[in-house]
């Protein structure tokens, strides 16, 4: 009763009908009978509980056709109760970065075409919302340096319009009959899926006639440029924080059984900040596909273990392990730790350090036909510290833990990070989210490098510099221009004239 006297002071307050209040009552009856228990509120509000549309109405049909007159208090109520859609519910419907500018008068576009916030949203209407944006438009990014050029694919340093960001804009030319590289397909279908603070993000796909351009991320250098910039000599601490985030971002590929099989100190990219992400999934291959062999001509050779050297194709996660225990000297000593020329060059210096394996130190080795074929003389291993004098103990161990000749002795991604090793950095660096960044902890900061060089290079200098070395990093512009020789390359080069 009293639910009525108030629907009755309210129509008769606000209404200019000609019917009487009554009849309006009536009509009103149909509405209420799904609407909410009695709370009557002062704000004009009757549905708290309603699910509303992306249009601010309500997700049920009204009840009326498209000729019949709705009752004046339903629009009303409807007028008060819109809810008004922001750049903050499109960021998240769509899954778009915080700093987007949204192009003029999209957001009451959007507000019409959405279907309701609590229904999905087509894969068709997705990516139109997204082209209508400018994601997948050449004319989105403006180009400023050219970075490096290959026989497949030219990288640019570039700004996007969208968010005023610098990106990395990677051309793959597109042959008529060949279509894209094998290696560009892959690199798109694993990095789509894959969101990480210590992953670099690929921003978007621009698919042409002519040819197919990745936009990343856009970091200063890589981790190559980074030791040559402190005269390969880093902070120690600097090397356990690098360290640190190689194995964040490692253990999430494995976790979702994807492989890298090409981690060197070139395809890790670093900031201003310090952070390290993983780059170039060129030559990564997804456990998950159904195969039991896979290619031993991955790994460039100075980080490739030594039972892909000798020929192994039934691998996993291991593989990527041997890199990071040689990358991981490679920091804290300043210089490759197996720096073959061959692979067996490579094995030669592997066993030098590491002692000539045995049938202890790996079983079944010696059923290897390779390995016999080679006769390698019988090394002793020497203590690891005193090619790295400044690593410590927890350290040694750890390395040597990577660097087993076993796979399945070698220790996972996810193990390391627990290595006391780490302890000096806290207990909150192991309960980071996916995509929070080492640097959100307060006590993580890196410190000054020893040899750090403070000679600042202009823009023209720097673009000079980089044309002659191998310093700026390419985002995997090597595997386009070593496609058909039929493995890696030991080192970054910006090459020219497809050479």
């Amino acid at each position: 009763m009293d639910r009525m006297k108030i629907i009755k002071r309210r129509l008769s307050m606000s209404l200019r009908s000609a019917r009487p209040v009554d009849e309006n009552l009536s009509e009103l009856a149909e509405h209420a009978a799904a609407d909410e228990p009695p709370t009557a509120r002062d704000n004009g509000i009757v549905h708290e509980n309603e699910k509303m549309g992306s249009d601010g109405e309500s997700d049920q049909a009204s009840g009326t056709s498209s000729d019949e007159v709705q009752s004046p208090v339903r629009v009303r109520m409807r007028n008060n109760n819109s809810r008004r859609i922001c750049n903050e519910d499109i960021n998240k419907r769509l899954s778009l970065p915080v700093d987007i500018r949204l192009p003029e008068g999209y957001l009451e576009k959007f507000a019409m075409n959405s279907p309701p916030f609590d229904k999905p949203l087509s894969r068709k209407l997705r990516r139109a919302s997204l082209s209508e944006i400018g994601f997948g438009k050449l004319e989105t990014y403006i180009k400023l340096d050219k970075l490096g050029e290959g026989t497949y694919a030219t990288v640019y340093k570039g700004r996007s319009k969208l968010t005023d960001n610098l990106v990395a804009l990677k051309e793959i030319r597109l042959e008529h009959e060949e279509g894209a590289p094998c290696t560009a397909i892959r690199e798109v279908s694993l990095l789509k899926d894959l969101k990480h603070a210590n992953i670099v993000t690929l921003h978007d796909i621009i698919h042409t006639d002519k040819c197919l351009t990745l936009v990343f991320e856009y970091l200063e250098r890589d981790l190559k440029q980074y030791m040559d910039d402190c005269g390969n000599i880093m902070c120690v601490h600097n090397v356990k924080i690098f360290l640190f985030q190689l194995l964040r971002g490692l253990a999430y590929c494995h976790r979702r059984k994807v492989l890298h099989r090409d981690l060197k100190p070139q395809n890790l990219l670093i900031n201003d900040r310090g952070e390290l992400k993983l780059a170039d999934f060129g030559l990564a291959r997804a456990k998950s596909v159904p195969t039991k062999t896979y290619s031993n001509e991955v790994v460039t050779l100075w980080y490739r273990p030594p039972d892909v050297l000798l020929g192994s194709t039934e691998y996993s996660t291991p593989i990527d392990m041997w890199g990071v225990g040689c990358i991981f000297y490679e920091m804290i000593t300043g210089r490759p730790l197996f720096p073959g020329s061959t692979v067996e060059d490579e094995l030669h210096l592997i066993f030098r350090i590491l002692g000539t394996p045995t049938e202890e130190s790996w079983p079944e080795v010696s059923t290897s036909e390779e390995f016999r074929n080679y006769n390698f003389p019988r090394y002793r291993p020497e203590p690891l510290v005193n090619h790295a004098p400044r690593i410590d103990s927890d350290g040694n161990d750890l390395i040597m833990q990577f660097l087993q000749f076993e796979a399945k002795q070698r220790v996972s991604a996810e193990e390391a990070l627990r290595h006391p090793y780490f302890k000096s950095l806290g207990e909150q660096v192991q309960h980071l989210s996916d995509t929070s960044s080492i640097f959100s902890v307060k006590e993580i900061q890196l410190q000054k490098d020893p040899g750090k060089r403070t000679i600042a290079y202009s823009d023209s200098e720097r673009r000079s510099k980089t044309e002659s070395s191998p310093l700026f990093p390419l985002y995997g512009l090597t595997h386009y221009t070593t496609l058909l020789r039929g493995r890696p390359v030991d080192r970054v080069y910006c090459f020219r004239n497809g050479s």
